[in-house]
């Protein structure tokens, strides 16, 4: 009797336990597929790569589409490199909490700390005094003026992109030629790079705003200093090495190739000329294996495998394949709300939207995920409540305007799966 009751009590807590257990979420890949295929062999980019995958690396769902009349032969699938630009933050960002929890660095130190070269920044401003960022009319603001940096810099105001640097994309064309100027990516190595950075001036007091620029590839160069290795090494050392990933890094091999920058300021896609792409002004970030300087912001490359493969750190409280890289109240702050605050569709950790329920109302995802992009079309977000991440893989920059829906469109079709299956 004692043994057909044993049974009975194990057999109801192995069944609650199944019941506690995520089910997995049915996808259906025809529509999703059906939407990519749309937008490629439209005309309206040159190639989607879509990648998502659960917390223990399991794919979800995958598809690839080219447009071979813009990509002739080429094919792409989760093991192609691709400049993810933007998308390096939130691995800079990453390694910062790491060396943050290593008592290396502190979010509240100042940045001339490491960085003196920036003792004598300037601030760009009007004539009275205004700095360009807080001025209504920012593009008319030319010439502007320039006066000292009053506020001290600190690391939390690079993290928060409120230190005041900036791209040549600014709506003050005098400032952009500046920057555009300093050809800021063609840098023979880290120390030239500050040198170069230090004769900018800042388009605010540290401080004033949230404005979005180079700021975290400051960070990157902070990194450096704090630990005399490069930013290259840090990343290797500290997060893909420790963590098993392969695709996600500085510089290619010399058998390695890249895709060509694709644009559509022409209203229609083809390779873009020299200069097009101009974040930095008419120069482009090396990729080349001989590179000694890296964009913490903008330099890495990235295959979707290997992109979504660091993602799933942010689900798994800072660890993967075993290994533990940050611990799970770094992942909370990089998470929590620090920027932005008041805006509907949600705020900014440190430099990972967060979106509202704005999002969800509009049929395109939900509230709660957590999300980045790249200069040339890549984006990702995290699912932290059903546990899974997803990687938008492309090349191309100045869309036309049909372009612009395909994030939606894919993510709205993927959740309103969702959605109905968790009605049921």
């Amino acid at each position: 009797m004692d043994r057909i009751r044993a049974f009975v009590l194990f057999f109801i807590f192995f069944a609650t336990f199944l019941s506690c257990e995520k089910p997995e979420i049915p996808i259906d890949n025809t529509p999703l597929d059906l939407i990519v295929d749309k937008y490629v062999h439209s005309g309206l980019s040159p190639f989607f790569y879509i990648l998502i995958k659960d917390r223990n690396g399991n794919i979800i769902y995958d598809y690839s589409a080219v447009n071979q009349d813009i990509l002739p032969g080429e094919t792409v699938d989760k093991n192609t490199l691709i400049r993810i630009w933007s998308m390096s933050k939130i691995v800079t960002i990453t390694l910062i909490m790491d060396l943050i929890e290593d008592k290396i660095l502190n979010l509240d130190e100042p940045v001339i700390k490491y960085i003196p070269e920036f003792k004598k920044l300037t601030v760009a401003t009007n004539k009275e005094g205004t700095s360009l960022s807080m001025v209504d009319s920012m593009s008319k603001v030319c010439l502007y003026q320039e006066i000292p940096m009053n506020n001290d810099m600190t690391l939390r105001h690079l993290i928060n992109h409120e230190a005041g640097f900036y791209y040549a994309t600014t709506q003050n064309k005098c400032i952009n030629q500046v920057i555009a100027d300093k050809k800021l990516p063609r840098a023979y190595d880290s120390d030239d790079l500050i040198n170069k950075i230090s004769e900018l001036p800042l388009i605010q007091q540290p401080g004033e705003s949230h404005f979005y620029g180079t700021n975290t590839t400051v960070l990157g160069l902070v990194a450096e200093r704090a630990t005399g290795k490069s930013l290259k090494s840090l990343i290797k050392d500290r997060v893909t090495n420790l963590l098993g990933i392969n695709g996600l890094k500085y510089n290619i091999d010399p058998d390695e190739k890249l895709l060509p920058q694709i644009t559509g300021i022409d209203t229609i896609l083809r390779v873009a000329n020299d200069g097009e792409l101009d974040i930095f002004g008419p120069e482009f970030p090396s990729y080349d294996f001989k590179n000694k300087v890296y964009l913490g912001g903008e330099g890495m490359v990235a295959t979707a495998d290997g992109y979504s493969d660091f993602l799933r750190i942010f689900i798994n409280n800072g660890s993967l394949n075993g290994s533990r890289f940050l611990k799970s109240e770094s992942i909370d702050e990089i998470t929590s709300p620090h920027s932005q605050l008041d805006n509907k569709w949600g705020y900014n950790g440190y430099n990972l939207w967060v979106t509202s329920d704005t999002l969800r109302k509009s049929g395109w995802g939900d509230e709660g995920l957590w999300q980045g992009g790249g200069y040339e079309g890549t984006q990702f977000w995290i699912d932290s409540k059903r546990e899974f991440v997803g990687v938008v893989m492309t090349q191309s920059n100045m869309l036309q305007k049909e372009a612009h829906g395909f994030y939606n469109d894919f993510r709205g079709e993927l959740y309103k799966q969702i959605f109905d299956y968790e009605k049921k």
